[in-house]
């Protein structure tokens, strides 16, 4: 449980399929992350959480990530576009963002970086890989380096 005077760092999470959502939602949930897990469903609901629309406006109950896991093929937007929008935007572009998927194309790497992901993660296959990384995003991004949205965000 996050102290006085720490705050959870916000994990916007976008995912398409719901079990994999629910995976990575018990896995933060056993590591007992100092972690806000929030979730949309494609590109296009990334998109209107961050810019603050269609149903996302209220920052009490969706406000802005520190940290963005981004699935790439997703419906109505897919991850490569929301990604190409997020880093256009001033405000958006400094919020890092780590590729969760299950492509392992080289391609698929090669753009990402080139979008200006932070990190590249190809989706575990077993829920024990899945808890050992989340134990270890969870490590980095709330002890290790300091986050640009809640400001200041610190774990």
């Amino acid at each position: 449980m996050p102290s006085k005077e720490t705050r959870p760092v916000i994990v916007l999470m976008a995912e398409d399929d719901e079990d994999d959502l629910l995976l990575a939602r018990d896995a933060f949930d056993e590591c007992d992350s100092d972690i806000d897990l929030h979730s949309v469903g494609d590109g296009q609901e990334l998109m209107d959480y961050l810019k603050g629309r269609n149903g996302f406006a209220e920052r009490s109950k969706h406000p802005l990530p520190g940290l963005i896991l981004l699935d790439l093929n997703m419906p109505r937007k897919d991850g490569r576009e929301a990604l190409a929008e997020m880093k256009a935007d001033p405000l958006l572009r400094r919020i890092p963002v780590i590729v969760f998927t299950t492509s392992k194309a080289e391609e698929d790497v090669r753009e990402s970086y080139e979008l200006g992901v932070s990190s590249f993660i190809s989706k575990p296959l077993t829920y024990d890989s899945l808890l050992r990384l989340v134990n270890t995003l969870s490590s980095y991004w709330c002890n290790a380096v300091r986050l640009p949205y809640p400001e200041p965000s610190r774990c």
